[in-house]
């Protein structure tokens, strides 16, 4: 928090925040941003910021250089990373002693440091420049517009950056009912996974009667590989503060709750931050802005549930209640929280909802294709080479975030599939790779957009698998309100486990596929209605893969242990003895300079021995 905090009064008190702001950082000639996301935060940047600040002290560039901790620029998979503006020169794999030299070279020598730079392994050239990288080239930025670019914890370069400018129009030009209409105009949908237009869900809650109402934020973010809303609320806080202060203004409440998971401290010490300074300022709390508005905002932690992602399982849990969805209707806006009307949005959602007030629908608009306006915010995983953070136009093509932005999939392999939607989405095949990415090209294949998670697979993955990882999640966070789910997901599980361990018939197939659409069909809630999707789109896209496991008992992957088998050819074999020294359960068995053999009963499959033989010799059958 600053040191001083004014509370501002006015759109003027704001205007001369912003103004102090963009005087006082004039005057450096560069700024220094060194990521500050969880990724970053777990490959040591707290090293290479205390260098970095050492050196700004030793070195004597206080009048010079400004230090910012940022939250995710991206790229995690090179971090940590650290940005030189104005030239926008992008560093990675940082290091103090790298940082030294940056220092030394760069800020003080005026010259780029290119082996530090990102290195395209296409061309075996660097490129010093981020503009130029083509992970960041194609991607427009709106909800992550600050993430990475600011310190997260200044209000006041918040506010520079036309942060709570939004609330300013608002309650100044545009009015409650000019809020949502702006939304609704603007075509802004859901972004936590359902895709419901937000103006519309907003007009509700404002024609709602009703002297208590509020809003909640979901940051319930439990999909595996998905880090997109932790990754806001660590780099821009303000924005979903202030996109609850608009959602708050427009449908009449005076009270919001961010529902946060336990498992994101990072995001949640930020996020708490982010709200005293924002109560110091004015912009929290009574009166606010001289409107006769007052708001203000309260954290709840979950405690890791899936389900409670969900949003009348969520306000459950906020009451102190078991996490379990509500019967619908009547629906939250009608009956929600504490029994008043409640309007839910997720992060990024909100995030988005400042920038296109100040902005305008139309230029929101302008971005993307059809009736999916904008852009998206993804968190690559998996396979993929460059892992991160992406935010991309509606509407772009499968393959260009996969081989383009994510650089394709590690090590040369094949590309086999992407998951989208987390649990609750669907596998899709090399044959989508020109499928436009929006809510219906998406949902016409059987997967969903989610909120947001996209996990790459490789050669060596197993789809069948892959279904059975997803279904054992689901199952195992299933709140157990409805027998479709609570029972359903557990017959599909047992079927999927007897596949995998060679045990399956032909006739397990079609029972796979007729259960999993009973499910859709009669479940209670969305992680029940959605839960056989990865179920179902392996069926249908790598239905011979299910097929050789049930008729042939193989698994192509190579992957299913029960299915597979360890051996060593002679002719390659060197009898160097690493394997059998490495293997946890002396499987293997061998003199010095002697073929090697292993002892299937006694092997676990657990691939120590071929990651570790020099030779190629172990082989999967």
């Amino acid at each position: 928090m600053a040191k001083y905090a004014p509370r501002l009064n006015s759109l003027e008190d704001l205007q001369a925040i912003k103004d102090a702001f963009l005087a006082e950082t004039e005057k450096y000639r560069h700024t220094v941003i060194v990521c500050g996301g969880t990724g970053c935060v777990s490959a040591h940047c707290a090293d290479v910021l205390s260098a970095l600040k050492k050196q700004y002290s030793v070195r004597g560039l206080r009048d010079e250089v400004r230090i910012v901790e940022s939250g995710c620029i991206g790229l995690c998979a090179l971090g940590p990373t650290v940005v030189v503006e104005p030239e926008g020169v992008f560093y990675c794999n940082m290091t103090p002693e790298r940082i030294v030299q940056v220092v030394d070279k760069h800020l003080i020598g005026g010259n780029i440091i290119l082996d530090y730079t990102f290195l395209d392994e296409k061309t075996g050239e660097h490129i010093p420049y981020m503009k130029d990288i083509p992970f960041f080239h194609d991607q427009i930025k709106i909800a992550l517009r600050n993430c990475g670019a600011i310190d997260y914890d200044s209000i006041e370069e918040y506010i520079s950056r036309d942060g709570y400018f939004g609330f300013a129009k608002a309650v100044n030009e545009l009015g409650r009912t000019g809020v949502y209409e702006e939304l609704k105009a603007s075509g802004l949908r859901g972004r936590g996974g359902a895709g419901f237009p937000t103006g519309v869900k907003w007009e509700s809650g404002y024609n709602q009667p009703g002297e208590q109402k509020y809003i909640v934020c979901n940051a319930d973010e439990g999909d595996p590989g998905a880090y997109m809303d932790r990754s806001i609320l660590e780099g821009d806080p303000h924005s979903v503060i202030e996109g609850m202060l608009l959602g708050g203004y427009t449908i009449g409440a005076n009270k919001g709750y961010v529902y946060v998971r336990a498992e994101y401290p990072i995001a949640v010490e930020r996020l708490s931050e982010a709200i005293e300074t924002a109560r110091a300022f004015g912009l929290l709390g009574e009166n606010i802005l001289g409107s006769g508005f007052s708001f203000d905002i309260e954290i709840r932690i979950g405690a890791g549930a899936f389900v409670c992602g969900e949003e009348t399982a969520l306000l459950n849990s906020i009451e102190g209640k078991r996490g379990e969805p509500r019967q619908k209707p009547p629906f939250p806006f009608q009956k929600g929280l504490f029994g008043c009307p409640t309007i839910i949005n997720n992060v990024e959602t909100l995030a988005n909802v400042p920038v296109i007030i100040v902005r305008g629908a139309e230029w929101f608009a302008s971005y993307g294709v059809g009736r999916s306006k904008g852009t998206k915010v993804f968190a690559l995983a998996g396979d993929i080479k460059y892992s991160g953070i992406v935010e991309v136009p509606m509407g772009i093509r499968m393959g260009d975030i996969v081989f383009t932005i994510g650089g394709g999939i590690k090590d040369g392999k094949p590309f086999k599939a992407v998951q989208t939607g987390g649990p609750s989405g669907g596998c899709l095949t090399k044959d989508h790779l020109d499928v436009s990415v929006d809510y219906e090209s998406l949902s016409a294949m059987g997967a969903i957009m989610g909120s947001g998670g996209m996990i790459v697979m490789d050669e060596n993955t197993c789809m069948v698998d892959t279904a059975r990882y997803f279904m054992d999640f689901v199952q195992d966070e299933s709140c157990g309100h409805c027998v479709p789910c609570r029972v359903g997901t557990k017959r599909l599980l047992e079927i999927l486990q007897r596949i995998v361990s060679g045990r399956g018939e032909v006739s397990d197939l079609d029972r796979l596929e007729k259960m999993a659409l009973t499910i859709k069909d009669t479940a209670m809630c969305g992680l029940g209605q959605t839960a056989p999707n990865p179920l179902l789109t392996t069926l249908k896209y790598f239905r011979d893969e299910y097929e050789a496991h049930v008729i042939h008992k193989t698994c192509p992957a190579h992957v299913c242990k029960d299915m597979i088998t360890y051996v060593i050819d002679p002719e390659k074999c060197r009898g160097c003895t690493l394997c059998a020294r490495q293997c946890p359960v002396s499987a293997i068995t061998g003199s010095v300079k002697e073929p090697h053999v292993i002892d299937s009963e006694k092997c676990t499959r657990c691939g120590t021995c071929i990651s570790n033989c020099k030779f190629g010799a172990i082989m999967i059958k």
